[in-house]
């Protein structure tokens, strides 16, 4: 059978035992999906490629910060969010108040941050330490995407650091950033891999040939490289999970987005970005000679 039409024949299936008080299904009806700059690229192609399959379903994706995405989630303002950093007991508790459930994430993805630097550049690797020492030595030489991103937020976390005693340059968009080191070789840009990882695009290949992807030397002294391999193993010091969140208590729109996005097609999707897939149903395949 179609790999297609087994997971519409799912979601037609689910969505008939589910609530009947609903103005959306798996298969028609809009709502708004929220996610950060960072998981922009791939979160806007699944949600183009979903809408290819079902054209009554609009899925309106809206970019903003992980800590407003999430008090979007929480008024209403949005049926589904990408995350990537855990969120705090108090955040689980409002969630679990505001909508009588727990938090479920739905992990779609393994992404990571890059560190980046002008073709002219000396350096040729930097190490765990020495992004947590640029980050505290108060000469600003690592430069983000913006206060309060999910890159800042997900480095603190990893580093041990309150976010309130990070240190650092901070710019409005990717683009701005590889502008900047390109002019102040000494500047190092931090982004995430998504902004630079799909294999096929114009932009991103642009991105990738004007600049220097550092290598990241780990505690043990091991040189990594970022890749879909270093990630999937969590060989590369700085990868992160990306997932779903959804205040949808039925089976609707919201909730046939992320099965898809963490089925088959979906995780194929991720792949192409140049991520790593979080799940992926293996395929084995038979030679026999005649």
């Amino acid at each position: 059978m179609n790999k297609y039409l087994l997971i519409l024949i799912l979601f037609c299936g689910l969505s008939v035992s589910c609530s009947k008080d609903t103005t959306d299904s798996p298969q028609t009806g809009a709502i708004t999906v929220i996610a950060d700059e960072s998981f922009e690229n791939v979160t806007r192609v699944l949600k183009d490629r979903y809408m290819l399959f079902y054209p009554k379903t609009k899925i309106n994706l809206e970019i903003k910060k992980e800590n407003v995405a999430l008090q979007d989630l929480l008024k209403g303002n949005a049926r589904v969010i990408v995350l990537s950093r855990d969120l705090t007991s108090d955040e689980k508790k409002a969630f679990k108040q505001k909508f009588n459930s727990d938090i479920e994430p739905a992990r779609f993805a393994a992404d990571g941050l890059v560190f980046i630097v002008s073709k002219e550049s000396a350096l040729k690797s930097i190490s765990v330490d020495e992004v947590k020492r640029r980050l505290q030595d108060g000469k600003n030489t690592l430069i983000f995407d913006g206060s309060n991103s999910a890159n800042t937020s997900f480095v603190a976390k990893r580093l041990g650091i309150s976010p309130n005693d990070l240190k650092y340059s901070s710019l409005s968009s990717n683009e701005d950033i590889i502008a900047q080191i390109n002019k102040y070789p000494n500047s190092i840009g931090v982004i995430g891999y998504n902004a630079i990882s799909r294999p096929h695009n114009t932009e991103a290949k642009k991105f990738r040939e004007s600049v220097n992807i550092l290598p990241v030397i780990n505690q043990e002294g091991k040189t990594v490289a970022i890749s879909p391999d270093t990630m999937k193993n969590n060989a590369y010091p700085f990868t992160r999970i990306l997932y779903f969140i959804t205040n949808e208590a039925y089976f609707g729109l919201g909730n046939g987005f992320i099965r898809f996005s963490c089925s088959q097609p979906g995780q194929i999707i991720v792949r192409k970005q140049g991520l790593q897939p979080f799940y992926i149903i293996p395929r084995e395949v038979k030679i026999t000679e005649e």
